[in-house]
């Protein structure tokens, strides 16, 4: 996060919207960590403007749940807690199932092969280490099989998850011991899909979703125990 430059194209919305989708961003991808405090003069000196817009931006992230108001503290970055993973998470797992099923009876030969591409294009993001070019190449591989769906329903409501998702998605993939789980598990689930078999497919996306709340519920109790 920093200074706002004005030759970014989002410098023609209002700058409260500039602000907004600045500190969301930040949020989505841990540069605002849960817990940390959201102070307005730093956040306004960090970005080049004044306190106004920060304060109606911290609102908008309020009552988006990234963000909560604490008595004689302020602001601060909303922690990830299970019940709101566990949530997310449980929907994400209905649509991820539907959609490898829809798309083993819909996909074509093209999208299979770039199914696979995307599917060696992850374990080249994860052989750089880099967590934001493993994040995208994690989004970039989901949606190759949700718009083989070809249910344009099913991929509106995977969009409305999707920033939520994002935040869930960057912080098990921070954890770099669980890298090759995800590289076999998607292996898996391009085999499966290729192959065609609904069935399979559908077991290896269950598997695939469960691994990774389980892996955020770790991270959620190391966090819980560290701020004891």
């Amino acid at each position: 996060m920093e200074y706002l430059n004005i030759s970014d194209p989002d410098a023609f919305l209002p700058l409260r919207d500039v602000v907004f989708k600045t500190l969301r961003q930040s949020i989505l991808t841990g540069e605002l960590k849960p817990g940390e405090r959201l102070m307005e003069i730093h956040l306004a000196e960090k970005l080049g403007v004044s306190r106004t817009p920060i304060r109606e931006a911290i609102r908008q992230l309020e009552l988006e749940g990234l963000v909560v108001m604490l008595p004689r503290r302020g602001a601060q970055v909303a922690h990830i807690t299970e019940k709101s993973m566990s949530d997310v998470l449980e929907v994400r797992l209905a649509l991820d199932e539907l959609a490898v099923e829809l798309a083993c009876e819909r996909i074509t030969d093209e999208e299979i092969e770039r199914l696979r591409e995307a599917c060696l294009e992850f374990e080249k993001a994860v052989d750089s280490s880099d967590i934001r070019a493993i994040t995208s190449a994690d989004v970039a591989f989901h949606d190759i099989i949700f718009a083989a769906s070809r249910n344009n329903r099913l991929v509106q409501m995977v969009n409305n998850l999707a920033e939520q998702m994002y935040r869930y998605r960057f912080e098990y993939i921070k954890d770099d011991s669980g890298w090759q789980s995800l590289i076999t598990e998607h292996r898996m689930i391009t085999d499966a899909i290729a192959m065609r078999d609904s069935e399979l497919a559908s077991r290896a996306i269950h598997v695939h979703v469960k691994n990774q709340e389980n892996s955020i519920i770790r991270t959620i109790r190391r966090e819980q125990k560290g701020l004891k």
